[in-house]
């Protein structure tokens, strides 16, 4: 919640390098790269604009789960 000072409330997780430039890069007003990690390949989402969209939120847990998460527990997850 505006940890850095920007006035930004955003949902942030890991993600690939090329799938944060393309989510950057197709909707820079909700997505954008976060400092510190982002250079990781760390995407956030802008939640404090108008309309959040929980689907996309889900979709990213799930994938940044089952990217860093032990095998067998990630193909556990649908």
């Amino acid at each position: 919640f505006d940890h850095h000072g920007d006035g930004k409330i955003a949902f942030c997780c890991k993600s690939s390098l090329n799938e944060q430039r393309r989510l950057v890069k197709d909707d820079p007003e909700t997505f954008f790269v976060p400092a510190y990690v982002g250079p990781r390949g760390w995407v956030a989402m802008r939640l404090d604009l108008p309309e959040a969209d929980w689907d996309t939120v889900s979709d990213l847990i799930r994938r940044a789960y089952q990217e860093i998460a032990p095998r067998k527990l990630a193909a556990l997850v649908e």
